[in-house]
């Protein structure tokens, strides 16, 4: 693994992370904060660890990175985006296997427009026959 550090972005919904990972102690900023402070759900930080836990590198990389759109979940998934593109780049033999977990795809699913002469976006107005 090359000890120079590598940068990434990912997106997901309306969030973008920007991401550089580096050989190092395992440790994770977001934003200047600690994994921890900033995704208080445990479930957000096993989601954004994953890359890293696929190819066996979590106390190996140290990644800093920045977040800024969306909700939660949406920078979550960005970083997680991220992280794997980085980890491409550092090293491309971890290709494969990011890729068979899905982790190098780019989530397309972004929420449907409302449209007009509807209540949102599938939801009709209440249908009055008399």
């Amino acid at each position: 693994m090359a000890s120079a550090t590598q940068y990434a972005t990912g997106k997901r919904k309306n969030a973008i992370a920007r991401a550089w990972v580096s050989a190092g102690t395992g440790e994770i900023v977001v934003n200047a904060r600690s994994l921890e402070h900033y995704f208080p759900r445990p479930s957000l930080r096993s989601l954004i660890q994953y890359p890293l836990e696929v190819t066996g590198l979590m106390g190996k990389c140290n990644v800093k990175a920045t977040l800024y759109g969306g909700g939660t979940t949406g920078q979550a998934g960005a970083l997680r985006h991220a992280i794997a593109r980085a980890l491409v780049t550092m090293t491309p033999s971890l290709r494969e296997p990011l890729k068979k977990e899905g982790l190098l795809t780019r989530d397309s699913r972004v929420k449907e427009r409302k449209k007009y002469g509807q209540k949102g976006a599938r939801k009709r107005f209440q249908y009055s026959k008399r």
